[in-house]
């Protein structure tokens, strides 16, 4: 059983959490009541982390996957002197507090992760355990290790539900990521009621099934049995560890304890005189930290500046013996990736060649992979598709950490949740790859990436029903529009293989989002850029391809594949008098950060006749189109049949082009 201090430090964190939430009148005071010995052994025993310097890089992680429980988080972090203060904490859930109801990356010291999406913490933590496994292949010597730390987390019993976690934890013990620990909080109960209305597997026997060592803990507030299970679990570092370990939800209330009511409602005002009264604790004060648990965490902070300037010391080594190392180690990890791998990019010079986008995209990844070291990611099961393979280069398993080709397997959630995880760590450009249909598997993972300002890559192919024969299960129409739709997320959809080159070098460029490369399956033309605008203004999201002086009668705009159809329209209906401008429009969220004077220029509000012509649901283009101009769209699924066929029924071409400009007119 725990000392006294222990118990009074223990008890410091639930009632910080209990009068937290009660002060909202919001939040979960179930779990932190719960998994309080939980966070108080990790942060005061066994992590290795410095509150004055939370990005430290070889600081142990710990995640919340569990993260509506924030509040126990929120009151270690406080207790061990992040820049967390006791005003922060009485304003959780508050306007503009650096306290909100879930973590949130970037936003509070200390916070790994985004999480509260179940599931998403505990896979971001397995890519996490990738990018170190990669980088301490890189960078760790047999004499000198940087990167030598682990990552700790607290799932519950949805995170476990939740099908994502499934994807990932197979992986993991799959890849034997032996630096990885996690405490499984089984306290039996979810909002609904108790687990057992839908939840009997055997979850320890099931992680054995993965490849994972499941350890157990059977009274969570005895503290020798979580030392014993941390001893254990990092004694094998052959495979990630599970602890099962019980604990009681509202732990100490004496109605609420072990009931769905404690979840995630706060106990009330006078469940609260109870549970204090129950555990000892004086009832007449809100937020107390007595103060020999201040002394008691005292400690923590001269042990982080300590443990870090050890570190230091070591580094220095590091640096005088590996120079070259060292240097590129610093680079990485302050996300500067130099330029030479500009100078690497490829182009296509020929008019009268046929290139998929996504051949294009390949081309670019091979070209600068050998001057971006840490440039590392790969395919949901689809690389020969994608094209997202790195020709010389080995895969990342088991036995070969230093490989830089990634398999996820036919696991798209569970590969953005990873990628999200690697980007987090930093050092390394994470990029995956699917079919763009299958992003809708994955957007859950997509639009935390953009919540947390990470920059992933992924890379979309058979962006429309070019994709031809597969029909409509493959074919996406509402993907454009939808991935347009998350806040922040940059969607570029080049027109040909030169916009594919500009593509990666934008995306590689861009910083604070995810980043969604838009590729086609079919073979594009080269535009001749001798005859047409530079493949480089796709910078600006959009731009004059073609004009046709200040004044032109009609604007046609395109994205991708439509483009090279539509300058052909609008040769055309040149030479019918009517004198066309064509806009590649590649990128809205690129278009959107120019000045108005440019947005002027390239889209005149004094030229009404506009059409856009996009392989998708038109919904967003009205803002560019205008009231008095059309759409040639696709408003239903597609269909199987060969793409040349499809896009003439549909519309795409050259006739049908000019006839609706003609209408517009």
């Amino acid at each position: 059983m725990p000392a006294d201090i222990d118990r009074l430090s223990i008890n410091t964190i639930r009632f910080l959490a209990v009068d937290a939430v009660q002060k909202a009148n919001s939040g979960h005071p179930g779990m932190p009541m719960g998994c309080a010995p939980i966070g108080y052994m990790l942060y005061k025993k066994y992590m290795n982390y410095n509150p004055a310097n939370p990005e430290w890089p070889n600081r142990d992680r710990f995640v919340l996957s569990a993260g509506h429980g924030s509040m126990l988080l929120y009151s270690l972090l406080h207790l061990c002197g992040y820049d967390v203060s006791l005003d922060d904490l009485k304003n959780f859930r508050q306007w503009e507090s650096i306290t909100p109801g879930h973590p949130e990356y970037g936003l509070t010291p200390g916070v790994e992760t985004t999480t509260g999406p179940l599931g998403q913490g505990f896979s971001n933590a397995i890519g996490m355990a990738i990018a170190q496994e990669y980088l301490a292949k890189i960078f760790n010597k047999d004499d000198i290790k940087i990167l030598d730390h682990y990552i700790y987390g607290i799932c519950s019993d949805g995170d476990l539900m939740e099908g994502v976690s499934h994807e990932t934890a197979s992986l993991a013990g799959h890849l034997k990521l032996g630096k990885l620990i996690f405490f499984y909080d089984d306290n039996s109960i979810t909002i609904d009621g108790s687990t057992s209305l839908t939840f009997s597997e055997d979850v320890g026997k099931r992680f054995e099934g993965y490849g994972w060592q499941v350890l157990r803990v059977n009274d969570v507030n005895d503290l020798k049995q979580i030392d014993d299970a941390v001893v254990a679990a990092k004694k094998d570092t052959s495979k990630p560890t599970l602890i099962i370990t019980k604990t009681h939800i509202g732990y100490g209330s004496p109605n609420k304890q072990d009931t769905a009511s404690v979840h995630g409602s706060p106990l009330g005002e006078d469940e609260v005189k109870l549970t204090k009264e129950n555990l000892d604790w004086p009832t007449d004060k809100l937020f107390l930290i007595p103060p020999e648990v201040k002394e008691h965490f005292k400690p923590v902070q001269a042990k982080g500046n300590e443990i870090e300037e050890e570190w230091n010391k070591l580094f220095e080594r590091f640096k005088a013996k590996y120079p070259k190392e060292a240097s590129l180690f610093t680079s990485v990890m302050n996300e500067e990736f130099g330029n030479e791998w500009k100078t690497k990019l490829p182009s296509f010079n020929d008019p009268s060649e046929k290139v998929a986008t996504r051949f294009a995209s390949g081309k670019v990844l091979n070209a600068i992979a050998d001057s971006l070291p840490t440039l590392i990611g790969g395919s949901a099961d689809l690389a020969p598709s994608n094209n997202t393979m790195l020709n010389d280069f080995e895969k990342f398993t088991a036995e070969d950490r230093r490989g830089r080709n990634f398999h996820f397997g036919i696991r798209e959630h569970g590969m953005g949740s990873i990628l999200n995880g690697m980007a987090i760590y930093g050092g390394v450009i994470p990029y995956g790859g699917t079919f763009l249909v299958f992003s809708d598997y994955m957007r859950p993972s997509i639009r935390l990436a953009s919540l947390s300002g990470i920059k992933v890559i992924y890379v979309f192919t058979h962006d429309s029903v070019g994709l031809g024969e597969d029909g409509p299960t493959h074919q996406p129409t509402e993907h454009i529009a939808s991935l347009r739709a998350i806040p922040k997320v940059l969607v570029i959809r080049p027109a040909d293989a030169n916009e594919a080159v500009s593509a990666w070098e934008t995306a590689l460029e861009h910083e604070g989002s995810p980043v969604a490369l838009l590729l086609t399956r079919q073979k594009l033309p080269v535009i001749d850029r001798t005859k047409y605008a530079g493949a480089d203004k796709l910078k600006m999201g959009a731009y004059i391809i073609k004009d046709a002086g200040d004044n032109p009668d009609v604007i046609l705009i395109a994205s991708g594949s439509e483009v090279g159809v539509t300058l052909e329209a609008a040769e055309k209906l040149e030479e019918m008098g009517i004198r066309t401008r064509v806009v590649s429009f590649p990128s809205w969220e690129l278009f959107e950060k120019q000045n108005d004077d440019y947005k002027e220029k390239v889209l005149p509000s004094s030229v009404k006749a506009r059409v856009s012509v996009e392989a998708g649901v038109k919904q967003g283009w009205e803002k560019y189109v205008g009231k008095h101009g059309d759409f040639i769209s696709i408003e239903k699924f597609g269909t199987s049949a060969p793409y040349q066929t499809i896009f003439e029924k549909y519309g795409f071409t050259v006739d049908y082009i000019v006839a609706t400009a003609e209408d517009v007119l």
